[in-house]
């Protein structure tokens, strides 16, 4: 249906030229009546017509009669009608768009119906945002220009789906997104998850699809920091139970006595970004303040005021244990009956991190016997329905961490910006699900991993990250970049895959890590071979380096040296064991003997020398790990440097 009619009437100079246009906008076609145009040189009349129905504008000429007038009446009369049409057509153009923008088409009723004017047409790409979010999203994508947005937090995300299957980008917060729901929208490109998890999103069946998943890192941070001290300070002084007996014209001031949180000891796993915010929030409260991440460096610890400790005696020691790190395959249910057993009687454990990383039977055969108060806000599934922590939470929130309007307004704006900078600039830091770059075997990201992971057993699980150097020769080298992503990733097991080399290296500065990508020398002719280097703060306060290189071999990784062991050529597969000691004759078969003795078979082994500080290196692969009491006494009787077992997959 058409639209309204913008009548332009112009009235050229000295009224030798006159254009009356009468142009109507609507789905179908733009038209724009022809006036006759004088060519200076030719007696050509010339009429214009642009059509929206094809996009094209054409220019179509006619023979007129020769008309006798002076040559330069003729020029002064075509400058100045050119000059009219082309005003005209620059108004018509601003309000053909004026008219088709997102903001226009929500209040006319046009939404959808596009912009084609001098043969361009101007792409609008549908963005769905199916959840309650702030309309900071709305407004700067709306703002763009090339953007039209439905915003239902109300209909069920299917029947959305099925009511815009042309959705170009989808921007979700909790909501699941599933295969069923990618399915449902064929021309889907972009999800972006406003806020920094997104385990609710199927990243692999996006990845193929092609649709590139995207988060927003840091967006939430400070309200799920906030969130924790709210929880401790709410339950240590019993506000919601005063609040409801209050209520209630109760007056039970005598059963509600409280603590207060100065002077006591808050256990904080995991300091990231969350957890060194809450560091901060709670720096004012006089505490004493413990730290789990294998990750941060003690430096940066120290400007945090912040004591490492390992993870047994973070428990034992702490009044208050707030959890932060990623659920993932290494640390689910990490937050097990070992450790909360070693909590103290009348501790506070809180969970504002994600419900997996707690064995909840664990806890709740422990809370009872030493009073142990829980606080949760995380839950397997964000919905309504039963919780299965029901009987043990002491405070349970719907999981509120990010519900603040800053945080939601933060997200918000976060996801327009990412959406639109990976439009028009093809930033893709915020993607977490890219492909391995073209040219690049994924087995060199493997390898690059597997080295990392392997650098960082050597050094020890106790020693602090100082500082990291990467070299990658050969054809490794144009992708140094994106390899550091498995690099960082290998650092440690409670942490997320970084989203770039740029996000990385943010992460490593966080960290107080020192980071390096050393020149490499084409001469030591290591083709297609990376070396990671690992330097680490031991207890002791003194430093230790581990160096470890490795390659491809046909598809097959191969890890080359560790430290000054060089030509080891052994693969980094299954449970294998490594062990350093002081090199002495009949080692070797002591090692070997304990492990039959365990009933374990050794399937390929490498036992290198060092003469120049007397030491000797043995890997051995096996067919099933070693328990941890087997490998101690292994280690004492051979009185080991260095031992553990690591299981390559």
């Amino acid at each position: 249906m058409p639209v309204p009619v913008f009548i332009l009437i112009f009235s050229h100079f000295i009224g030798h030229v006159s254009i009356l246009n009468i142009v109507t906008f609507g789905k179908a076609s733009v038209t724009w009546g022809p006036p006759k145009l004088y060519h200076p040189n030719r007696d050509v009349s010339t009429s214009l017509d642009m059509t929206h129905s094809n996009g094209h504008s054409e220019l179509k000429r006619g023979i007129s009669p020769a008309a006798d007038k002076p040559r330069c009446r003729r020029n002064r009369i075509h400058t100045r009608v050119t000059e009219a049409i082309l005003t005209l057509k620059t108004q018509l153009e601003y309000l053909a768009a004026e008219a088709y923008s997102p903001s226009h088409a929500n209040k006319t009723g046009m939404a959808g119906a596009g912009n084609h004017l001098n043969g361009r047409r101007k792409e609008m790409k549908k963005v769905l945002i199916p959840t309650k979010l702030e309309n900071e999203a709305r407004k700067i994508l709306e703002a763009n220009g090339h953007y039209l947005v439905i915003q239902d937090d109300k209909t069920d995300i299917l029947t959305l789906a099925g009511q815009h299957a042309d959705t170009y980008a989808l921007i979700v917060r909790s909501e699941k997104v599933t295969p069923a729901l990618m399915n449902a929208l064929p021309h889907l490109k972009v999800i972006v998850r406003a806020g920094t998890g997104f385990d609710t999103i199927d990243i692999k069946h996006a990845r193929k699809k092609g649709i590139d998943v995207m988060n927003t890192p840091g967006a939430n941070s400070n309200a799920v920091a906030e969130e924790v001290v709210a929880l401790m300070l709410a339950d240590a002084r019993h506000i919601i139970a005063g609040d409801v007996t209050t209520r209630e014209g109760k007056w039970e001031k005598k059963k509600l006595m409280g603590r207060e949180l100065t002077g006591k000891t808050i256990g904080i796993v995991g300091l990231g970004n969350i957890g060194q915010l809450v560091a901060k929030r709670l720096s004012g409260f006089n505490v004493k303040l413990l730290g789990y991440d294998p990750l941060i460096s003690q430096e940066r610890a120290d400007a945090m005021a912040v004591e490492l400790v390992e993870l047994p005696e973070l428990f034992a020691q702490a009044d208050y244990i707030t959890l932060h790190i990623p659920e993932n395959e290494e640390n689910r249910g990490m937050i097990n009956l070992l450790l909360i057993s070693r909590m103290k009687e009348g501790a506070t454990l809180i969970n504002c991190a994600r419900a997996g990383i707690l064995d909840e039977a664990a806890l709740r055969q422990v809370k009872a016997t030493k009073k142990i108060r829980f606080l949760n806000d995380v839950y397997p599934k964000d919905a309504e329905g039963p919780k299965s922590v029901v009987d043990i939470a002491d405070i349970m929130l719907p999981h509120l961490g990010a519900s603040t309007v800053e945080a939601n307004t933060n997200a918000a704006r976060r996801a327009a910006e990412e959406l639109i900078e990976l439009d028009e600039k093809g930033i893709t830091s915020f993607i977490v699900n890219r492909d391995v770059p073209e040219g690049l075997d994924e087995a060199y990201g493997k390898l690059a991993f597997t080295i990392t992971k392997l650098c960082r057993h050597l050094l020890g699980p106790t020693a602090k990250l100082a500082s990291l150097e990467t070299s990658f020769y050969g054809l490794l080298k144009p992708f140094s970049d994106w390899l550091m992503i498995p690099v960082v990733t290998a650092l440690g097991d409670r942490i997320d895959q970084p989203l770039d080399n740029k996000s990385a290296r943010q992460f490593l500065k966080e960290m107080g890590i020192e980071v390096a990508n050393r020149a490499t020398d084409p001469n030591k002719h290591f083709e297609n071979s990376l070396t990671i280097d690992l330097v680490g703060t031991l207890d002791s306060g003194s430093l230790r380096r581990i160096s470890v290189r490795g390659t491809v071999v046909e598809g097959v990784l191969m890890i080359a040296r560790i430290n000054d062991f060089d030509r080891l050529y052994f693969e980094p597969k299954g449970p294998t064991v490594f062990f350093i000691y002081a090199d002495r004759p009949g080692v070797l078969g002591q090692i070997g003997s304990a492990l039959a003795a365990a009933d374990i078979n050794i399937e390929d082994v490498r036992n290198p020398h060092h003469l120049k500080v007397n030491q000797s290196l043995v890997i051995m692969r096996i067919n099933k790990p070693v328990p941890a009491p087997v490998m101690d006494k292994i280690s004492r009787k051979i009185r080991a440097l260095s031992a553990f077992c690591y299981d390559f997959g």
